[in-house]
């Protein structure tokens, strides 16, 4: 059974940085797509980044293009979100997300995901 935890989630000052990890088990890591969602309070979850396996393509949500990147490291079985020039919008509940069978199209779509993290709160504040 896949097993997804995240973690370095925290408060920081607008402007800040904050670097998320997801560590992955129970499967062939480089076999999944793996995908980074958030949920503000009272919001839908939303899309923020996503990586294909092998790395081989990433998605970006419009809203942290240029501020968040997304990197895998096949040895150590982790995904990593590293979060720059932070806003207080970006406030929310960060959930690691992994799957197979994954395009580029659906990278977004939550659903084409099979497993998921509990979740790392990321507080910004102004």
């Amino acid at each position: 059974q896949v097993q997804l935890v995240e973690s370095g989630g925290g408060w920081v000052q607008a402007g800040g940085s904050l670097r998320l990890s997801c560590v992955f088990s129970g499967g062939t890591f480089r076999s999944y797509s793996l995908g980074w969602f958030r949920q503000a309070p009272g919001k839908e979850r939303e899309f923020v980044v996503a990586i294909k396996r092998y790395g081989s393509d990433t998605a970006y949500a419009d809203s942290v293009k240029g501020r968040f990147t997304i990197s895998r490291d096949n040895a150590k079985n982790t995904v990593y979100l590293q979060m720059n020039s932070l806003k207080p919008e970006d406030t929310a509940v960060y959930y690691c997300a992994a799957g197979t069978g994954l395009i580029t199209s659906t990278l977004r779509v939550g659903a084409a995901y099979s497993y998921w993290g509990q979740g790392t709160q990321v507080t910004v504040s102004s």
